[in-house]
């Protein structure tokens, strides 16, 4: 999926047993360039730039996150790969609030990840097939929000933004789990968002992916 849709900026994230030489051979098979985070708790996360764009600055978030963070400037973008934590309202709540305080005052920024929590900006599921638990709280997208970031899907979506389940994945009733937070530059830039639906995208992982579209600087 990765070679056929050639994306220039990737965001990872549940990489469970990857160190840095496992990454790096991932994004050289790809023909990219690879940051990772470790995570002490969970699993690492990862940005992937393609050249001839460069990584600039770089980051990995460590602690406050029950994963991590991976943050890389990219010309005027920085793109931060983040997993919030999937137990707990009230730490997830924390977290995203820390992200945004760290993040959202630096122009152009893209927050992409497994945010685990609904937005309220779409119904809850109803039909029971699994609890949805604590991901029912939509605190942790309003705390991204409040602080200044853009729901992406909310500009630009196109089909359906249901991220969960796949065919690989537990039986949840249908959700958007999974996100593009852009400051409002950033905003202003995107064509785009869509899910990746179909073929192996169905049992490669339990989470389908999101791409986005921005327009040039």
């Amino acid at each position: 999926m990765l070679r056929r849709e050639a994306p220039d900026l990737v965001a990872l994230q549940e990489l469970r047993g990857f160190d840095r030489r496992r990454i790096a051979t991932l994004a050289d098979s790809l023909g990219m360039v690879a940051h990772l985070a470790p995570s002490v708790f969970g699993q690492a996360v990862a940005v992937l730039v393609r050249p001839p764009l460069v990584m600039g600055r770089r980051e990995s978030v460590t602690w406050r996150l029950h994963h991590a963070a991976a943050a890389v400037t990219v010309g005027p973008l920085t793109l931060v790969s983040t997993h919030l934590n999937a137990n707990s309202a009230r730490r997830r709540y924390r977290e995203a609030t820390w992200l945004a305080h760290r993040y959202a005052r630096r122009g152009q920024v893209l927050i992409a990840g497994d945010m685990n929590a609904l937005s309220g900006f779409e119904p809850s599921p109803s039909t029971g097939r699994f609890s949805v638990g604590s991901r029912s709280d939509p605190r942790a997208i309003a705390a991204f929000e409040q602080a200044g970031l853009v729901d992406l899907w909310k500009v630009a979506g196109t089909g359906s933004g249901l991220t969960v389940p796949t065919s690989v994945g537990d039986p949840f009733d249908p959700m958007r789990l999974d996100y593009f937070l852009g400051t409002p530059s950033v905003a202003a830039r995107v064509r785009e968002v869509r899910v990746l639906r179909g073929d192996e995208i169905e049992y490669a992982s339990d989470h389908r992916p999101l791409l986005v579209e921005l327009r040039p600087a």
